[in-house]
């Protein structure tokens, strides 16, 4: 399978995206929506042809792609999955996505595969590992890759490290870049019961390429304190978009990606999502511009 030679469009624009549903592939190539971008998980295009492909390259020849991996397990104790970089570097070499991501997580352990994206202890050990499996992917795939910020729900007793220390410093030493998941960051901060907003300001926003934003679902623990799942199954939250204008604020327009990856609305919910996306990084912009005026 090849994609036509129209097909050039490789960056990613600083507006806003959504991630692409089965469900809505025919309503994008009829109306061809104004949108920024589309973002796809990788592990969902692995197969050979199909539908699947037969849309995808459809919808790439119009809008700019950014590729999403769930699969690489970057955090586990073992060595990367060779097969899974191949098929990888199959799908960048086919789409030319603008970013490609993957999670500060793990999900496989000796030969298992988990469906959840889990956590890492932030320990020297864990940061050398970290720090390895991203330099054989950017290797292997002749890329820069962004690596998402975890969801949490709890801290583990053993790490050594903060999360922003952490990830600072797989940056300077692995010379990746980073995506942004701002819903992630209020899930965490609320279920650990920190600022949000303190972490965002000491986050080394210079290196974030995207930002990702999704909904939650609220919930309590045992003793009655909240409790925020990351289930992307809700319109992105009020609080969570505060805090997606204090990010931009700082780091000026970012692509930004609506995820609902269950309970899939219709194309108009999607799109008016990512339309807020670019209604706050427009209003930030002109603030900045009349800030710089007023000087």
């Amino acid at each position: 399978m090849s994609l036509p030679s129209s097909c050039t469009r490789s960056c990613i624009p600083a507006r806003g995206g959504v991630g692409l549903k089965a469900e809505h592939y025919r309503t994008i190539l009829e109306q061809q929506p104004d949108i920024g971008f589309f973002e796809v998980h990788a592990e969902n295009y692995m197969g050979a042809g199909g539908p699947p492909h037969r849309y995808l390259s459809a919808i790439r020849e119009r809008y700019p792609l950014s590729l999403h991996g769930v699969g690489l397990s970057i955090g586990a104790d073992r060595a990367l999955d060779k097969e899974h970089l191949k098929r990888l570097n199959r799908l960048i070499l086919l789409y030319r996505p603008g970013l490609f991501s993957e999670h500060l997580a793990w999900s496989s352990h000796d030969s298992g595969f988990l469906n959840d994206l889990l956590p890492v202890p932030y320990t020297a050990e864990t940061l050398t590992r970290v720090i390895e499996h991203v330099d054989q992917v950017q290797n292997a795939l002749g890329r820069q890759m962004l690596l998402e910020n975890p969801s949490t729900y709890l801290a583990f007793a053993e790490s050594t490290y903060s999360e922003i220390d952490f990830i600072t410093e797989v940056v300077r030493r692995a010379g990746c870049g980073l995506l942004l998941d701002v819903n992630n960051v209020y899930v965490a901060s609320t279920n650990q019961q920190w600022d949000p907003f303190a972490y965002i300001d000491a986050y080394p926003l210079k290196h974030v390429r995207e930002v990702h934003l999704a909904g939650h679902t609220r919930d309590a623990d045992g003793k009655g304190r909240p409790l925020l799942i990351d289930t992307h199954n809700h319109p992105v939250d009020e609080i969570v978009w505060d805090l997606y204008a204090h990010t931009v604020r700082l780091t000026g327009p970012l692509p930004t990606l609506i995820e609902w990856d269950a309970d899939v609305p219709t194309w108009p919910t999607l799109q008016r999502e990512a339309e807020c996306a670019e209604a706050i990084m427009f209003a930030t912009k002109s603030e900045a511009v009349r800030r710089a005026a007023a000087r």
